[in-house]
């Protein structure tokens, strides 16, 4: 297995909250972490930003379109 350096392992983390990572690429990252504090806290800060973005999603106001009604 090669090992990861850091800014392939930022990719990954970053690829993972979009989609599924291959058996490989999970591998790898998981290794990393594993050896590598920073990225370990880095990994940690992404899902925190994700997990608060989703919940924002859900809660943010829906604003009318501007299609033109209600303003004249």
């Amino acid at each position: 297995m090669k090992m990861l350096m850091c800014r392939e392992a930022t990719r990954l983390m970053s690829k993972k909250l979009d989609a599924p990572l291959g058996l490989q690429e999970r591998m790898s990252l998981k290794f990393h972490l594993a050896m590598c504090g920073a990225c370990k806290n880095c990994n940690h800060q992404f899902q925190l930003i994700h997990d608060a973005g989703r919940a924002f999603e859900h809660q943010a106001p829906v604003y009318p379109s501007d299609s033109g009604e209600g303003s004249r």
